[in-house]
């Protein structure tokens, strides 16, 4: 019987490709070919190399036995001094890992799997984006009524809505993209950043280990490094990192989060699929569980969040291995849940409905207190002050609410009330006639909706992989 303990965000929500980034076996892979790229620029800059020793590392290095280096561990109670063990016992050599630190092999490797799940994550943010445009777009102007407070307060959209929280995504990703663009890699450095056993290796030539670290960094394919770091990166990149990963959640997770409010009053629905069952106990029920579970994951991504602010300015002199637990758990499970939460509300995307119907119902049954502010105008041009008006609105306004909630009327007559009352001097026609701009009154909403289509519709011209990307199956 295996006592394993799987990891929930990897095996339940993140994505095959997600997975393999963060995987023991990916990462020693990583590893064994970041090593193999040392030694091949020492060679290429004169330190001796004897022949057939690169190819016998490089013919074994995707024989990895995660099973064989934990057993290596136990005894050296040094992670690194046992994969490189294990590597040179599969090569029959011991030529990798000259000159280095541990921390030139694992700052730079794991450095290299966050580079890389940044560039997926723009990839599904980039899909993301697309799928909000597109059902923006297609309920540009279908009218909606708009809740502050969670309360009636104007009419709007529901592609408005959709744009708003679209919006916060483009925020998100203009973030993104600056941490992919200026995203530093410590380099190889030695064991307190100074470079002296590569120096020392290549007989003082402070040059041509400045070149080696130059080849390791185009190998790496990142855009900067750091020139004065220690043992370790600052902690504060992780933090930007993940505050980053927690930005690009935000703007599906509002919008989940509405989701569900809607679907509580059959506005919406996310979707629900043929033989999906929403309660065991309930036959009826049709629960929001995907956009529940992107709120849950957007939680777990805010506890990464501050596990990397813990980290954040907790450096002691060049550095120590007191964060390495943390981020052993941080960084990749902060990926992974991300992942899992672009994957469901793409999903979610795809498959909610709008019901129009009960959207017009409700938008019919708050419209004249959302028109109170337009009367107000009205009686105002007709001769009222406007502190009067204001007040004559109010009182009656209540008194409806009240009505209504006590069932004493069945229908909102606020605007008949408003022209019984002389205080006004408002007639019948005064009020169908705002009645009847007020169901489609919805400012510039729709022209809202065009703009944010066209600024995604850039970001997906620049990047057509991602915004043709489609999700899996989610459970």
């Amino acid at each position: 019987m295996s006592d394993s303990i799987p990891n929930v965000l990897a095996e339940r929500y993140a994505t095959s490709p997600m997975r393999a980034l963060w995987s023991p076996e990916g990462k020693v892979r990583l590893e064994r070919d970041y090593w193999i790229a040392v030694l091949k620029g020492q060679r290429d800059l004169g330190i001796p190399v004897p022949d057939g020793v690169i190819e016998a590392y490089e013919k074994v290095k995707d024989q990895i036995n995660v099973a064989s280096i934990m057993e290596r561990e136990r005894i050296t109670r040094h992670d690194v001094k046992a994969r490189i063990e294990e590597f040179c016992d599969l090569a029959g050599h011991e030529h990798i890992h000259k000159g280095m630190t541990s921390r030139d092999l694992t700052e730079n490797v794991e450095q290299l799997q966050v580079f890389r799940a940044l560039l997926e994550v723009r990839r599904k943010t980039v899909a993301v984006l697309a799928g909000i445009a597109r059902r923006a777009a297609e309920t540009r102007d279908v009218p909606l009524t708009a809740r502050t407070h969670n309360v009636a307060a104007q009419a709007t959209t529901f592609g408005k809505r959709l744009a708003m929280f679209g919006e916060e995504t483009l925020l998100a990703f203009g973030d993104l993209q600056n941490v992919i663009a200026t995203y530093p890699a410590r380099g190889l450095k030695g064991a307190v950043g100074t470079r002296l056993d590569q120096i020392t290796l290549f007989n003082g030539d402070a040059k041509k280990a400045s070149e080696l670290e130059s080849r390791i960094l185009h190998h790496l394919g990142m855009p900067a490094s750091f020139g004065a770091v220690g043992q370790v990166y600052p902690r504060s990149l992780d933090m930007q990192v993940v505050a980053s990963l927690c930005q690009v959640a935000s703007g599906p997770s509002s919008f989940a989060r509405t989701l569900r409010l809607m679907a509580g009053h059959e506005l919406a629905s996310e979707g629900f699929a043929k033989g999906q069952v929403g309660s065991s106990a309930m036959p009826h029920k049709m629960n929001s569980r995907s956009c529940e579970r992107v709120n849950g994951l957007h939680v777990i991504l805010k506890g990464y969040l501050t596990m990397a602010s813990g980290l954040a300015g907790d450096q002691w002199n060049e550095g120590d291995v007191s964060c390495s637990v943390v981020r052993r758990v941080m960084l990749p499970d902060a990926f992974l849940a991300l992942d899992g939460l672009l994957e469901t509300f793409l999903t979610i995307l795809n498959q909610m409905e709008v019901f129009e119907s009960v959207v017009e119902q409700e938008l019919m049954r708050y419209l004249p207190f959302l028109l109170t502010t337009t009367v107000m105008m009205e009686a105002v041009k007709a001769g009222a002050g406007r502190e009067t008006a204001h007040e004559v609105i109010k009182e009656h306004a209540v008194q409806v609410a009240k009505d209504m909630r006590t069932g004493k009327v069945r229908e909102n007559d606020l605007l008949t009330r408003l022209v019984q009352d002389d205080r006004l001097t408002l007639t019948d026609a005064d009020m169908q006639r705002l009645v009847d701009a007020g169901k489609n009154n919805t400012g510039d909403a729709p022209e809202q909706v065009d703009a944010f289509c066209a600024r995604v519709d850039a970001i997906a011209k620049e990047f057509p992989e991602g915004a043709k990307y489609e999700p899996g199956v989610i459970l």
